[in-house]
């Protein structure tokens, strides 16, 4: 049964305004008139400069080994806080020359990326622009690690510490399609960077053809392969050449490896991280030379 009042709104066709219904509650919903964000009563929030981090380094091992490494001599600017500047100057670890700016840990954290652990260390420089290929594979002589279009920093950085680690010669990754060595990238290679020799070529498959005249064998990995990496490594000079963790390595390039090879995955889960299949592959490659 309908009230009075209903009867009467229908009768004379009149529907409720705005101002004939009942106030809003204080609290919850929608506010037709809400407040300025960022006006005088609220302090603007304040917005941090995107930093360019293919300029610098963060972190004690990296810029450590950026300031040992002849290469820096004369580059970049140095800073770091009070007690880090100190162990500079004790420990004599900047052999090369460099004066170290003193600033607080704030001032340097504003100055680099978001979430970069800088550890009281950066160093504004230029990104090292690699060596010739023949640099270091002439004469053909142990493992080198070539990388087709890995992108991600922390996967290559890994990559460049597993490499120094296991003592590779180096790395060859494409020009057009690899990060910068500097960044997070470095400090992911925890300074192996500065440390190892790295080519940046235009066109792989060419590099392989190159590598191949010198007398280093390519070994391609693919988890599809027959060939385990125990089968297919030897003692000879080795190019080890890892894909992107989406397509893998890509077909032209697989063309110009000697053999393709897979990691054994027993547990059946054939799901590695590219950085840590490198480390085995490295391994392996060790191993290999070592054998009877």
């Amino acid at each position: 049964m309908s009230s009075n009042r209903e009867r009467n709104d229908r009768k004379t066709g009149k529907k409720p305004g705005f101002r004939d219904r009942p106030e809003a509650p204080k609290t919850g919903g929608w506010t037709p008139n809400p407040p300025a964000r960022g006006g005088a009563d609220s302090p603007a929030r304040e917005r941090k400069p995107k930093v360019d981090a293919d300029h610098w380094l963060w972190g004690r091992h990296p810029v450590l080994a950026a300031l040992a490494n002849p290469a820096r001599k004369g580059m970049g600017r140095l800073l770091a806080t009070a007690d880090r500047a100190a162990e500079i100057e004790r420990d004599g670890l900047a052999p090369n020359g460099h004066r170290v700016e003193i600033v607080d840990g704030t001032a340097l954290a504003r100055m680099l990326p978001a979430g970069a652990v800088h550890q009281g260390l950066a160093f504004k420089v230029q990104p090292l622009e690699g060596v010739a290929l023949e640099d270091f594979t002439e004469p053909a002589d142990g493992v080198i690690v070539m990388l087709d279009q890995l992108t991600d920093p922390q996967n290559v950085g890994a990559i460049f510490r597993s490499a120094l680690a296991f003592g590779a010669k180096g790395v060859v990754v494409q020009d057009r399609h690899s990060p910068a060595l500097a960044g997070a990238l470095a400090k992911a290679s925890a300074g192996a960077t500065e440390r190892l020799p790295c080519a940046r070529v235009t066109n792989l498959s060419r590099a392989l053809e190159r590598l191949s005249d010198l007398g280093w064998q390519a070994v391609g990995l693919d988890g599809a392969a027959e060939l385990t990496l125990e089968q297919a490594l030897d003692r000879r000079p080795t190019v080890l050449v890892m894909g992107s963790e989406g397509d893998g390595v890509r077909r032209l390039v697989a063309e110009h490896c000697d053999v393709m090879a897979k990691i054994p995955m027993p547990g059946g889960f054939e799901s590695l991280n590219v950085s840590n299949a490198a480390a085995i592959a490295l391994y392996e490659a060790t191993r290999a030379r070592t054998r009877d």
